[in-house]
């Protein structure tokens, strides 16, 4: 019964439902208490101990129907000795045992053999849709199929119209136990597979440049930045607070204490002041690289409670503040809409540089980090590193995230190499997983 549950929760962590040890024992003794007859009572229990959220309590269910809609736990032990019988028995004593199991009737016999084989197979194990197959046929396989398939070869060589009727009714229950044995697969696919399965594909896209994304990966990108936006997030509040006590002001406290004998009655501690996260994000929208705007803006704009101090401008060619559009309409829409404004004139950063400092210059303090994202290439025209200088000594520290390879930095017209020296940071970034570390490193700073 310990590894039913140890299982099931198992599948939960699979799914993203965090279960700690001691929740996991808190099941354990939950399950020991109340049994396994009043599967209600036994659903309603497990979710009070492992859901901590109305997203867990919901995966939660799905799983719990999926898997204890299996044979009851008591049919599924067989001993050894009982399976190595089965495995050397003979073919027709094989064939009548099966058949008997796919007859109508016999639907909980079936239920039980199968649980059996699928323990005897790891079906547990399976992590992609593509091992149904082979584990259906690992199933059949436990159960006595290839003494049914012997019996069934011999059969097709009878050549009489008795020898006929018994291989097409060897065929029809190898038919039924196939297929029972695909359904239990795929429910244990869904159950241990599934959620594996999409963390595979989320990697992949986390780790895909963003230039080769297709409309039909947008959807599952949208919710894997608002998982990157969590987890920052998270991370980062989590530091804030860990920090916020400071260390142990010793002098201090045995100072405030003198009066008490030196007993730390009254405890200090050394506080060191740490700045809300401001940022400035400056996006080239031209060309390519608006297909990177709209990510980092995206993932930005998705902790928006973590990051309030939070302020976006694009151009192409005249620089342009971007926030009302970003927060009173529905992203893509917003992006859309910048894009169609601010993207198509011909990219000059010296002139959105000029256009920054006479109306967004007093925006920069000391808490200010600018992040740009471009690629540099200015068309030839003057990149007003004057300005850029006077930005980088007011502001806290820029960041230069460039979608270019760093092969063609500095060939033709771009100038990145000529603003380098002002950025406490310059980066290449293809994918959202660059994205992630870039935001990561600089709400570090503040932390």
């Amino acid at each position: 019964m310990e590894k039913q549950i140890s299982n099931f929760i198992r599948a939960l962590r699979s799914a993203d439902v965090r279960v700690s040890t001691g929740e996991a024992l808190d099941a354990a003794r939950t399950v020991a208490m109340i049994g396994y007859d009043d599967r209600a009572l036994m659903k309603d229990s497990l979710a009070c101990v492992l859901a901590k959220s109305e997203s867990e309590k919901s995966i939660h269910d799905r799983l719990f129907d999926l898997y204890f809609s299996s044979a009851p736990a008591g049919s599924v032990s067989q001993s050894a000795e009982s399976e190595t019988q089965e495995s050397q028995e003979d073919p027709k004593d094989a064939a009548e045992r099966l058949s008997q199991l796919a007859q109508e009737g016999n639907e909980q016999a079936l239920a039980a053999a199968i649980e059996r084989a699928a323990e005897q197979a790891g079906l547990n194990d399976i992590r992609f849709s593509t091992q149904v197959a082979y584990f259906s046929q690992s199933m059949v396989r436990a159960m006595g199929g290839e003494q049914l398939q012997a019996r069934l070869l011999e059969a097709l060589q009878g050549r009489t119209p008795d020898a006929d009727a018994e291989a097409q009714r060897l065929i029809d229950v190898r038919r039924t136990l196939t297929m029972a044995a695909r359904e239990r697969a795929e429910r244990a696919f869904q159950i241990f597979g599934a959620a594996e399965t999409e963390k595979f594909r989320d990697e992949v896209a986390a780790t895909k440049r963003l230039s080769a994304i297709e409309a039909g990966d947008m959807a599952r990108m949208k919710q894997l930045v608002a998982k990157v936006a969590k987890r920052l997030a998270v991370k980062h509040s989590r530091r804030r607070k860990r920090t916020q006590r400071g260390l142990l002001d010793v002098r201090r406290t045995m100072r405030a204490n003198a009066g008490v004998d030196g007993v730390p009655f009254n405890v200090i501690w050394r506080q060191k002041k740490k700045d809300r996260p401001k940022i400035l994000v400056i996006c080239d929208v031209s060309g390519s690289v608006a297909l990177y705007v709209r990510f980092l803006l995206l993932l930005l704009y998705s902790m928006k409670e973590a990051i309030p101090d939070l302020h976006a401008y694009a151009f192409s060619y005249r620089l342009k503040n971007v926030d009302d559009i970003l927060e009173t309409m529905e992203f893509d829409a917003a992006i859309k809409k910048i894009l169609r404004e601010i993207g198509l004139g011909s990219t000059s950063y010296g002139q959105a540089f000029s256009d920054f400092k006479m109306d967004h210059e007093n925006k920069i303090d000391r808490r200010t980090t600018i992040i740009i994202l471009g690629d540099g290439r200015s068309n030839y025209g003057d990149p007003r590193l004057d300005l850029f200088r006077d930005f980088a000594g007011r502001a806290k520290r820029i960041i230069w995230l460039n979608p270019e390879g760093r092969a063609l930095w500095g060939t033709g017209d771009s100038v990145i190499p000529r603003y380098e020296p002002f950025c406490a940071q310059m980066s290449h970034v293809a994918t959202l997983k660059d994205l992630e570390k870039a935001v990561d490193e600089v709400l570090t700073a503040y932390s």
